[in-house]
C-alpha cells in the first residue's frame, strides 16, 4: 500500500488533502467539505500555514472562552503531565477533587456532586440517565429548536433536523414547542408557552415523565433568550409534578452570558446541570454532570449504572481548574457583560442600515442575526431545513459547504459568540469589515455580510470569517 511523504512542516492544501483523505468530516458530504487549515492560534486569532490570520469571532465551536494559547492553562496541563498523566475513575486523584470543589462553588444553588465526561453530548447522555435511575420513571421532555449532542441518545433528545438521520432511535422522548416560532410565527409569552407544557404533561401523564432537558439559552437554532417568567415557570412544574429539570449550559455556560451558567439570569436552580465547552475553553476535552444533593443522595445506597475510561481524567481536570482560573483573574464574566451590550448596539444598528436583517438578538457576548429576504412580510431568507439561491450567491458563501440546514440555523441565522478576551476594538472593528463588505445579493442586500461574525465551526458559515481574513 503506497503512503504519502509528510514534509515536518505541512502546507495548507496537504492538511486538507490528508484530512479529506484519511479522516471524516462531521455534518457533511464528504465530497464537498471545503475546510480552513488551521496551523497555529493565539488570543482571539488563529492562522493558516501560509500566514493567513483569521479573527475567531465564534470561538471556534463556541467554546474556546478565554481565546488559544493562554499559557497559565498549558502550565497546568503541562505540569499534570509531569505528575500524573492518567488514573482510573474508580482512583481519586487531586485535580479531580479540587475540580469538584471548585464547580461546586460556583455552580446554581446547592449542585455540589458532578459526574465528569469526556464532553457535551456525554454529559447529556448521564444526565437522563441519572434522572431515570433516581425517579424511576422513563419519559423525557425536550423541546424542538434544540440541539444535545450526537450520541445515540442526545441525538433523540435534539429538537431539529439534524435527529431525523437517527431516528427511531432511544424511545420515551417526547418534543414539546419552544416558545418562539421563527420570524413569521415570533415569540409566545411565557404564560403561553407554559400553558402549552402543562398540557403536554397532563397528556403524557406526569408519573412517567423523569426530566424535562432544555437548553437555558438555545444555541444552533437561534441563541433563543427565553422571555421573563418562563424558566421559573418551568421550575415550578417540574416542581409540582415530580419532574427533573435539566438545565444544558454546554453552549451557553461558563461566561458566554456574562453568568458563570446562563440559568443564573432567571435565579432559577435546576436539578441537573449538564457543561463542557467552555469548562476547560477546549484546550483538553472535558465534559460534566452537576447535580443536588437529594438528586446525588439516590446513589448512596443505590449503583449509579454508568461510566467512562476518561472519567475524571487528570488532564482535563487540571485544564478546567486553569480555565477557571483565568476566568476570575481576568475578570472576564464582567468583561462579557461590559463587551456584551456594545455588542448588542452594534448589532442593533447593523439591523436598522440592512433591510435584510429580520432579527437581531444577543445575551452577554453570545448574539446572533436571523436573515430575511422580505422584513416587512417577515419572510426568511431560506426556508425551514433549507437553503435559497440568494444565499448560494452572496459573496459570504463558501464553496462546497453541505451543512445541514435546518431554517432555523446556518443558511438564515448567523452567530456571534466571540471569546470572553474580545475588547471594544475587537467587536467594533468586526462590525465594521461586516459593513464595509457587504455587497447586493438578488434582492437581499448587504446584510448578508454579518456573517462576518458567525461560526467558524460552522461549515456552511465557514467562509464568512474568510472576510475578515487579513495576510500578515
Amino acid at each position: 500500500m503506497a503512503t504519502e511523504t509528510i514534509t515536518s512542516t505541512m502546507t495548507g492544501e496537504e492538511m486538507i488533502a490528508l484530512s479529506k483523505k484519511h479522516t471524516l468530516f462531521e455534518w457533511s458530504a464528504q465530497a464537498k467539505v471545503d475546510p480552513i487549515p488551521v496551523a497555529r492560534a493565539k488570543g482571539i486569532y488563529f492562522w493558516t500555514p501560509e500566514g493567513k490570520r483569521f479573527i475567531d469571532f465564534n470561538s471556534q465551536l463556541m467554546c474556546v472562552n478565554i481565546g488559544h494559547g493562554d499559557e497559565r492553562v498549558i502550565r497546568a496541563v503541562q505540569q499534570q503531565v509531569e505528575t500524573l498523566a492518567y488514573a482510573n475513575p474508580f482512583m481519586a486523584t487531586e485535580p479531580r477533587a479540587r475540580l469538584g470543589a471548585k464547580l461546586a462553588e460556583i455552580a446554581p444553588g446547592d449542585i455540589d456532586v458532578f459526574f465528569f465526561t469526556n464532553g457535551g453530548a456525554e454529559a447529556n447522555e448521564n444526565a437522563i440517565k441519572l434522572a431515570r435511575l433516581a425517579t424511576g420513571r422513563h419519559k423525557i421532555l425536550a423541546r424542538y429548536r434544540s440541539y444535545h449532542g450526537a450520541t445515540a441518545g442526545s441525538m433523540m433528545l435534539t429538537g431539529d433536523p439534524r435527529r431525523w438521520a437517527s431516528e427511531p432511535g432511544m424511545p420515551g422522548v417526547v418534543h414539546v414547542l419552544d416558545p418562539y416560532h421563527g420570524l413569521e410565527g415570533g415569540w409566545e409569552s411565557a404564560e403561553q408557552s407554559l400553558a402549552m407544557l402543562e398540557e403536554i404533561i397532563q397528556l403524557e401523564g406526569p408519573h412517567t415523565i423523569a426530566a424535562f432537558i432544555l437548553e437555558s439559552v438555545s444555541g444552533t437554532n437561534g441563541v433563543l433568550v427565553p422571555p421573563d417568567g418562563y424558566m421559573q415557570g418551568v421550575r415550578r412544574l417540574c416542581d409540582k409534578h415530580g419532574i427533573l429539570m435539566i438545565c444544558d449550559e454546554v453552549m451557553a455556560g461558563f461566561g458566554r452570558t456574562g453568568e458563570w451558567f446562563a440559568i443564573n439570569h432567571w435565579n432559577v436552580v435546576p436539578d441537573l446541570i449538564t457543561m463542557a465547552k467552555g469548562l476547560t475553553s477546549a484546550y483538553v476535552q472535558l465534559g460534566a454532570v452537576g447535580m443536588r444533593r437529594a438528586v446525588a443522595d439516590h446513589f448512596r445506597d443505590n449503583v449509579f449504572y454508568g461510566g467512562l475510561t476518561y472519567n475524571s481524567h487528570p488532564l482535563a481536570c487540571a485544564a478546567a481548574l486553569a480555565s477557571i482560573q483565568v476566568y476570575e483573574e481576568d475578570r472576564l464574566l464582567e468583561n462579557a457583560r461590559r463587551m456584551g451590550k456594545l455588542m448588542s448596539d452594534l448589532m442593533t444598528d447593523l439591523a436598522l442600515r440592512h433591510p435584510s436583517i429580520g432579527a437581531a438578538r444577543s445575551i452577554g457576548l453570545f448574539g446572533l442575526i436571523e436573515l430575511t429576504r422580505d422584513r416587512a412580510k417577515k419572510t426568511p431568507l431560506a426556508p425551514f431545513n433549507g437553503t435559497s439561491d440568494e444565499r448560494s450567491r452572496s459573496s459570504c458563501a463558501r464553496k462546497g459547504s453541505t451543512r445541514s440546514s435546518d431554517g432555523t440555523r446556518s443558511s438564515r441565522i448567523r452567530r456571534c459568540a466571540s471569546p470572553r478576551t474580545s475588547c471594544a476594538k475587537d467587536l467594533e472593528s468586526s462590525t465594521a469589515r461586516s459593513t464595509s463588505r457587504t455587497r447586493p445579493c438578488s434582492k437581499v442586500r448587504g446584510a448578508v455580510g454579518v456573517t462576518n461574525q458567525s461560526a467558524i465551526g460552522d461549515c456552511e458559515a465557514a467562509a464568512a470569517v474568510t472576510s475578515q481574513s487579513r495576510n500578515r
